[in-house]
């Protein structure tokens, strides 16, 4: 799909940047099912509707964490590693731009002011859930 580049290591999603520029007619979920962080693009037409719904109890094993960072403001560059902590590669993220980090590790740095939005799974246990390098 247009605007969505795969960062890949040896044939391994690291990550998926979203650019702003993306443009979108209907509802597209791009990204593969097995992926552990769901992201999907919802488009409805003015006077659409979603039907009231509650999501159902699921027992899901998840292993280790995805995260989203969706760039409201600024600029940043992010770092791009393979699991063996090896720099992959690094690419500029601007306002409207998605990140989103499946596997491998990953550094940003602010380039201007920036806000973003960060999604990951939850709950937050208090343990040690990242190590830093």
């Amino acid at each position: 799909m247009e605007n969505i580049e795969n960062i890949l290591w040896k044939g391994k999603t690291l990550a998926y940047i979203i650019r702003t520029e993306i443009k979108l007619e209907k509802t597209t979920f791009p990204f593969p099912p097995e992926l552990n962080m769901q992201v999907g693009f919802v488009v409805y037409p003015k006077g659409g509707r979603v039907t009231s719904h509650v999501h159902l109890p699921l027992k899901r094993n998840i292993v280790g964490t995805s995260e989203v960072l969706i760039i409201r403001k600024g600029h940043c560059e992010v770092d791009i590693y393979n699991d063996a902590r090896e720099l992959v590669t690094t690419r500029k993220l601007r306002q409207g731009d998605i990140l989103i980090l499946v596997s491998g590790g990953h550094g940003l740095r602010m380039i201007k002011d920036t806000i973003f939005v960060e999604v990951k799974q939850g709950p937050y246990t208090g343990l040690k859930e990242k190590e830093l390098f």
